[in-house]
């Protein structure tokens, strides 16, 4: 089992959570691809994206599959300006590359807001540390566990 893999099922534990990370046939890399694999609607996909602050910071937004976050308004919640997480320093801070990051298992704590879209749904697939891993769980255990803030920052 990969680090980061490990991570996440250690973080789904410690939290109460009974969700087992499913290796999937095929790259879970974008929101369609996990979509079809979980066999569920693409707003049921939770896409853990990574802006980072003029300061250095990153900040964390668990956004609907098919929502986008909008920079501006994401700035407003960080309180300062955004532009996307280069690769390395998502791996660096969070300790997933691109196309696996998961909402919880991060190696450094972040700022986190849920787009309330996911609250809409029974059931959420978000990634679980690697491009072909997925998870189930409630929108109200994931933002338990992430500690995120319900905010609107979609476009």
């Amino acid at each position: 089992m990969s680090k980061s893999l490990a991570r996440v099922t250690l973080a789904l534990r410690a939290g109460g959570v009974d969700a087992v990370p499913l290796e999937m046939p095929g790259e879970t890399r974008t929101a369609e691809q996990a979509a079809a694999a979980a066999g569920c609607a693409l707003d049921q996909i939770v896409k853990s994206i990574l802006f980072q602050g003029a300061s250095g910071r990153l900040y964390l937004f668990l956004t609907a599959g098919g929502n986008q976050v909008d920079p501006v308004r994401a700035g407003d919640l960080a309180g300062e300006t955004l532009g996307r997480a280069d690769g390395r320093t998502v791996r660096e801070i969070t300790g997933f590359a691109i196309g696996g990051v998961a909402p919880v298992g991060h190696l450094t704590p972040l700022p986190v807001w849920m787009d309330p879209k996911l609250l809409e749904f029974a059931q959420i697939w978000a990634a679980a540390g690697t491009p072909r891993h997925i998870f189930a769980i409630t929108p109200e255990a994931l933002q338990r566990l992430s500690g995120a803030g319900t905010a609107d920052f979609t476009a």
